[in-house]
């Protein structure tokens, strides 16, 4: 059995490339604003999970370059031995805060930091019960546990009360894992009832807020904020590569559970720590997030305009509720001819393809920022109009 077999016969990104609508790995020659520049000309970003729109502010730059000349340009080690830094803990002290609770812990990727934290507190034979939607992260981190894992249907919390009853009576360790925005459909956990559910069956919430982190709640504080009920959740999980503007993760919750997920977690301990450069990146987007509501402000009138903008065309936006607009296609082919469209037309928007989705649900997933003006986002509304009107969408 030849191991690299199955290499040759994946002939599906070759032949997408042939027809000359393949979407994925487009090389961007500028910074990650509302516009980009691709092969040389200006494109509209509505591919970018920068919501607040901070990767190009003055103080976040200047805070970034700051840390490069003070502490040079990595760490060259693990957090556990030789990579923490002053502003690794001033970081986790002021995480800890803005989401409420007792600690926090960084980690180098947010994908690593679910990957990392799931992996290491969940024992042999307990049970993690995942939404269908969850994050590819969560799956993984799922996978690597010595536990069980037990999914319900997408934010259906009737199914996830069926699952929760069926092992009721199982005396083992148990964690309803779960997205507070999910990254393709844009809809927002129902978190009330799923926290009233976890209490009536003694089992622990864990909420990945990558999505919500900058979008929901007061200042951006996340779906526990935005639903009052910060004391009922466990484990708080964030990123830096979307409202944050730089690179890695978070995880927040009783300092006893950080303490032992920061001397057990394989992920952690043996990875090298986050640059200086994208530590004091979060640290300044902190700060504006905790003082500035005018960017979360515009970031919500341009969701809405876009969402009213979609429907009113006759779009299917799924059940989206957040910055993050999907528009249903159907089957991948069509998914990348409209993706072409849109690209020739001047705008960059990334596409949704099985396993990201369901099988025969592709889609075209937007989503805006803070600092999309009015023109831009007119201008992507009359192109989605003349696209989906020639392949047939609308």
């Amino acid at each position: 059995m030849d191991l690299f077999a199955r290499c040759r016969n994946f002939t599906r990104a070759k032949e997408a490339m042939e027809a000359g609508i393949y979407p994925y790995f487009k090389p961007i020659q500028s910074g990650a604003g509302s516009e980009v520049i691709i092969d040389g000309r200006k494109m509209i970003m509505i591919g970018s999970n920068n919501y607040l729109g901070l990767t190009n502010h003055p103080k976040v730059k200047e805070a970034a370059v700051n840390a490069i000349e003070r502490y040079g340009t990595g760490c060259t080690g693990s957090r556990f031995l030789n990579g923490t830094l002053d502003i690794h803990e001033e970081l986790e002290e002021r995480l800890a805060a803005f989401v409420g609770m007792e600690s926090s812990l960084v980690f180098s990727t947010g994908f690593q930091t679910n990957l990392g934290t799931i992996a290491t507190i969940v024992g042999k034979d307990d049970l993690m019960f995942t939404d269908r939607s969850d994050h590819a992260s969560i799956v993984d981190g799922c996978r690597m546990a010595f536990g069980k894992t037990l999914k319900y249907k997408h934010n259906d919390m009737e199914d996830l009360e069926r699952v929760l009853e069926a092992h009721k009576d199982k005396d083992v360790g148990k964690i309803v894992v779960t997205d507070g925005v999910f990254s393709m459909e844009g809809d927002i956990v129902n978190l009330p009832e799923l926290v009233t559910l976890a209490k009536k069956y003694e089992t622990k919430v864990y909420v990945d807020d990558a999505h919500s982190i900058g979008v929901l709640g007061d200042h951006g504080r996340g779906t526990a904020n935005h639903f009052g009920i910060g004391d009922k959740i466990d484990l708080v999980m964030g990123t830096f590569s979307k409202s944050f503007a730089s690179l890695g993760g978070f995880i927040a919750g009783d300092e006893i559970v950080i303490q032992y997920i920061k001397h057990h977690s394989r992920a952690f301990i043996f990875s090298a720590s986050m640059p200086p450069s994208a530590v004091a990146t979060v640290l300044a987007c902190l700060e504006i997030m905790e003082s500035d509501t005018e960017r979360l402000e515009q970031l919500w009138h341009n969701t809405r305009k876009m969402k009213e903008g979609f429907d009113s065309m006759g779009f299917n936006t799924i059940q989206s509720q957040t910055p993050i607009i999907p528009i249903l296609i159907g089957e991948d082919e069509d998914c990348f001819y409209f993706w072409k469209q849109l690209f020739e037309n001047g705008i960059f928007a990334n596409t949704a393809i099985s396993p990201a989705v369901p099988p025969h649900e592709a889609l075209i997933r937007t989503s805006y920022m803070a600092t999309h003006t009015e023109d831009q986002l007119d201008k992507v509304l009359k192109v989605f109009h003349k696209v989906g009107k020639n392949i047939g969408i609308i």
